[in-house]
């Protein structure tokens, strides 16, 4: 099954450099989980119709029945959604059927104010008729998002993630020790960093390295390889292990 969908296979980096992948659901997928729900809906409407009939209309009236009626089925209509969406799973009975969930492009859970936002654009996305204009935007976008999707920075993915294998990462650089006494904060620092830079893009392990050039004295690759060095000598200053001959240009990092 996972082959069958490869290219809904996206890559978002955060804001600390790190990459997650989302599985992103396609239009087929997110049709028949919307009509799942409508006809749940359906469904609910049908069962409340005769209880409003049979059990509330005898004791208020028939005027103030029909016109409670009509304000539930406009809530429903408006926040049936928006109840699922933001709540702990993050996705209405047919979007858990069809094994799908709203996310935030980011990764993370949706908001209650993100999850309103993208379906009370449903309005527009309808536009003119049978959703055309929300299933054009989807049709035209990489992650499948329509309007309402967009303007909420969300995005509905498959439930299961795809099978993330670290890989065996060596640093092609020469052990050196530091130019200057490094405090112990330092020393964490930058041990963290050899440890999640392979993980990263190049540009963000530039930009990291370009911060520390007044302790290596050098910008570009060669302050990263100093870098690295640095930090190859940190975990393990003795020289104990055995270390890859450094290499005199990219890559780096090699698997």
């Amino acid at each position: 099954m996972a082959a069958t969908r490869a290219d809904t296979l996206q890559s978002v980096e955060l804001a600390d450099g790190v990459e997650i992948r989302l599985r992103v659901a396609g239009l087929a997928a997110r049709s028949m989980a919307y009509t799942l729900d409508l006809l749940l809906r359906l469904l609910i409407y049908l069962v409340m119709f005769f209880v409003f009939m049979l059990l509330v209309m005898p004791s208020i009236g028939k005027e103030l029945t029909t016109g409670l009626f009509l304000l539930f089925l406009f809530f429903m209509e408006w926040f049936y959604n928006v109840f699922f969406e933001a709540g702990a799973k993050g996705a209405t009975p047919g979007q858990r059927s069809m094994k799908l969930r709203v996310m935030s492009v980011t990764g993370g859970p949706v908001t209650f104010a993100q999850a309103v936002m993208r379906n009370f654009l449903r309005v527009v996305d309808f536009m003119p008729g049978l959703y055309l204009t929300g299933i054009v935007c989807m049709l035209f976008t990489k992650r499948f998002q329509r309007l309402g999707d967009l303007v909420a920075n969300t995005v509905v993915t498959y439930v299961e993630t795809p099978p993330v294998k670290q890989p065996d990462v060596r640093v092609q650089a020469e052990r050196r020790a530091p130019m200057q006494v490094l405090t112990r904060e330092e020393q964490a620092a930058l041990l963290q960093f050899i440890e999640r830079a392979p993980h990263w893009a190049d540009e963000r392990r530039m930009e990291l390295a370009a911060i520390a050039e007044p302790l290596t004295g050098a910008r570009g690759v060669d302050g990263l390889r100093k870098l690295c060095g640095m930090a190859l000598w940190l975990q393990d200053p003795e020289g104990k292990k055995e270390e890859p001959p450094p290499l005199k240009s990219p890559p780096l990092f090699i698997s």
